[in-house]
């Protein structure tokens, strides 16, 4: 009985402490659930809090790349442009030697020596001419015409028979066009 009273008495506190440890790690995780929900919560206000920052870092790396493309861009097309018109300066500086030029070429000489002479002038126009050409330099055609307010600037008007409405009748001054880039409009007389 002895034996059968040990066995009972070892069952006995083997069951209380299973009991016991239940008991204590129900408490554990009662308590330990708590204070697992507050870091818990705390990881994943950390967690939304560091997401956050990213897409909004995210956002500004995205801005500063499409920022930088542009600024790329716009310094290509600017210096595609300075290339394109470099001789601008150089075209509306020589403009009124041309048309001194051709005031010139429209004297009526009679001395042979004032017809050579003349006749070098026109060499040396139409060397710059072809100079300015080779540039991309183009006359403006006018007269006959219809009044294009890009490209022609209207100092007198006439009511002509002969021509259109609207329509250049004759040319003061010559206009001149660097590729597609109006240097000078010519100066015109447009009919009514």
């Amino acid at each position: 009985m002895e034996k059968e009273q040990r066995t009972y008495d070892e069952t006995a506190e083997q069951h209380e402490d299973i009991q016991t440890e239940q008991q204590q790690d129900e408490q554990m995780q009662s308590g330990e659930t708590k204070e697992e929900k507050d870091e818990l919560a705390l990881a994943y206000e950390k967690i939304a809090q560091l997401e956050a920052k990213l897409a909004e870092t995210e956002n500004r790396f995205l801005r500063l790349h499409a920022d930088f493309d542009n600024y790329r861009r716009r310094v290509r097309l600017d210096m595609e442009a300075a290339e394109k018109y470099r001789a601008q300066s150089l075209v509306a500086d020589l403009l009124p030697i041309l048309d001194n030029f051709e005031r010139a070429l429209q004297v009526q000489v009679e001395d042979e020596k004032a017809k050579s002479l003349l006749q070098g002038m026109e060499m040396v126009y139409r060397a710059l001419i072809e100079a300015l050409k080779k540039e991309g330099v183009e006359v403006i055609e006018s007269v006959g015409k219809p009044f294009d307010p890009h490209v022609h600037q209207a100092v007198m008007q006439v009511d002509d028979q002969n021509y259109e409405p609207n329509t250049v009748v004759e040319e003061f001054q010559k206009g001149y066009k660097l590729k597609d880039r109006v240097i000078r409009p010519a100066m015109v007389k447009v009919n009514q």
